[in-house]
């Protein structure tokens, strides 16, 4: 487990350029010193390949002399031999060796039993004097048996290497400081707009108003697709804030009525001794504006519980039923009006949330009966899967301009705020709808005004 303060956290406390050049440098490093690793042991193999072929070639040259008994031969440049009898004393060798075995006990004792023998004298780095590969073999002439060494010298292989290594050394490391420049200014260049969009969130939590980023037009990659994701959700925030600003201004509006003329009925009301009739008709007044205050604060509330639901609850139900419960208490208000009431409902089962439907249905019924004219249809369907409900009446329809904001809050087609109803019902359709996972909307007909549901079910 890694201590709070360990190095993987003192990393993710590096600035993200700082971790991008340092990934880079990390990855370069690997790759360079795989690469140089390849270089490296391609060459060595090439220049062992030809140093053993010259020593084989030589120490066979050398078996063949001692079998004859005749003159050694000389070999390639730099190369060295040796004969021991077998008990490991030199009986011939080059004016450039020591007057001693090159073998070890353990390895005279090798080639006595029939091996071969090959090894380095001496190593490539730290740089030492008299290095040099060896093979060894046994040879048996004139019923004795003799042990050939042959040498070359690897003064020149090791220089080679070594010159190789300072060069792969001084390539890779211009590469990785080249690289990590490269990955520095990318970084840099990749996050700038990244930092411009943070100054900006800045300047926006400081209270800026209408800020949007500055985003390019002719990209798109994945910081600009970033910015423009940033920019609507400005456009949303705004839009949101002006929303928030208008609802308590209009809930302002429509609280500061009824509470006014309770007030002003009151105090009428105890301005002067009043009859037991003037009373009564005081706290009638009162009722009424205390049951709108009433209404309002209800529909606030089923608002605010509709918009916090994550999922409606559906049920299994009669769609006749239903929009039937729904609509029937509104008939009375139709006969006291004398205007007609019809419902066609297509005879089938639907799944949805019986407690959030019904008063969305008695809304569109409430709202076509309270504003609209002539006969009220209710018409309900379904059609692959989604329910399909239209209220419309024969009245002069919507203005224009109230259409595009027909279902936002506290919002009515009359001109004056003094009008029926609070301007939240077609809201509390809407978000009924919405809930479903489905939309609501407000048209102008031929024949008068229609407000619908289309949900899937």
């Amino acid at each position: 487990m890694t201590p709070p303060g360990g190095p993987r956290a003192r990393l993710r406390r590096l600035p993200v350029v700082a971790r991008l050049v340092l990934a880079v440098a990390v990855t370069m490093s690997l790759v360079l010193t795989g690469a140089a690793g390849l270089v490296y042991w391609r060459v060595r193999t090439a220049l062992d390949q030809q140093l053993n072929d010259d020593l084989t070639t030589y120490r066979h040259s050398l078996d063949q002399a001692v079998r004859a008994e005749e003159e050694l031969p000389p070999g390639p440049s730099g190369s060295l031999r040796q004969i021991l009898d077998a008990h490991g004393r030199v009986l011939r060798s080059s004016d450039a060796l020591p007057r001693r075995a090159l073998l070890t006990p353990a390895e005279l004792d090798a080639v006595t039993r029939g091996a071969t023998v090959r090894r380095d004298v001496g190593s490539l780095l730290p740089i030492t004097s008299g290095t040099l590969r060896l093979q060894a073999g046994r040879v048996s002439a004139g019923g004795r048996t003799s042990i050939v060494v042959a040498a070359v010298r690897r003064g020149h292989r090791d220089e080679a290497l070594r010159e190789l290594l300072a060069q792969l050394a001084l390539a890779s490391a211009l590469t990785l400081i080249a690289a990590s420049y490269v990955g520095y200014r990318t970084a840099r260049a990749a996050l700038r707009p990244v930092e411009r969009y943070r100054g900006g969130a800045a300047t926006l939590a400081e209270g800026a108003q209408n800020l949007r980023l500055d985003v390019p037009v002719d990209r798109d990659d994945e910081i600009t697709r970033l910015g423009h994701t940033l920019n609507h959700m400005l456009d949303r925030l705004q839009a949101s804030a002006e929303r928030e600003r208008r609802f308590v201004a209009d809930a302002s509006h429509e609280l500061r009525t009824p509470l006014s003329l309770l007030r002003a009925e009151l105090d009428v009301a105890l301005h002067r001794p009043r009859s037991t009739g003037e009373l009564t008709d005081t706290l009638r007044s009162v009722d009424t504006e205390v049951q709108r205050l009433i209404d309002l604060s209800n529909a606030l509330l089923d608002l605010e519980e509709l918009g916090g639901t994550a999922h409606v609850t559906r049920t299994r139900v009669r769609l006749a039923d239903l929009v039937d419960g729904a609509v029937a208490p509104h008939r009375r208000t139709a006969e006291r009006s004398a205007r007609r009431l019809t419902v066609e409902v297509a005879d089938v089962d639907v799944e949805v949330d019986t407690r959030w439907l019904p008063p969305a249905i008695g809304n569109l019924v409430d709202n076509a009966l309270r504003h609209g004219r002539g006969t009220v249809r209710v018409t309900a369907a379904v059609r692959r899967h989604r329910l399909r409900l239209c209220v419309t009446d024969e009245g002069p329809g919507f203005p224009p301009e109230f259409l595009p904001r027909a279902f936002d809050r506290f919002t009515r087609a009359e001109a004056s705020r003094t009008g029926e109803g609070s301007g939240l019902g077609l809201a509390f359709v809407r978000g009924v709808a919405a809930a479903h996972g489905g939309t609501a909307h407000a048209e102008n007909t031929p024949h008068g005004g229609a407000v619908g549901l289309d949900v899937p079910c």
